[in-house]
């Protein structure tokens, strides 16, 4: 029989556990809210709090502290988002939260000297 301790990612520092589980959040921050995923985001936030966070105060790496509370904040307000049936419209990068809105720039065409074919942007 296979040792179970194979199957599981194990990471090497803070930085890679803190990526692994922006990576998963962001896996499921747009699927539909069951039981089962609840109980798994709780899971990742529980490890953010009991294993990472006194990983990082032990370290005295306030880096890491400022981004593990800032992960654990913006997956809480995934849930209560999801719990109130909005639509959470993003995702974490650098351990934030990143919009999925981006500015839109108007833009006017013209043809600069009619008889070519070239068109000019002004913006």
């Amino acid at each position: 029989m296979t040792n179970t301790d194979d199957r599981y990612y194990q990471p090497t520092d803070i930085k890679d556990a803190l990526q692994t589980i922006q990576k998963l959040f962001n896996t499921y921050t747009d699927a539909p809210l069951t039981p089962e995923l609840m109980a798994y985001h709780q899971k990742l936030v529980n490890q953010l709090a009991t294993n990472l966070l006194p990983l990082a105060q032990q370290q005295h790496d306030k880096l890491r502290i400022t981004q593990i509370n800032s992960m654990m904040a913006v997956m809480q307000d995934w849930l209560k988002l999801r719990l109130n049936g909005q639509v959470f419209g993003g995702k974490m990068q650098h351990f934030k939260f990143a919009s999925n809105q981006k500015a839109q720039y108007k833009r006017r065409v013209h043809k600069i000297r009619g008889n070519q074919n070239h068109r000019a942007s002004r913006h």
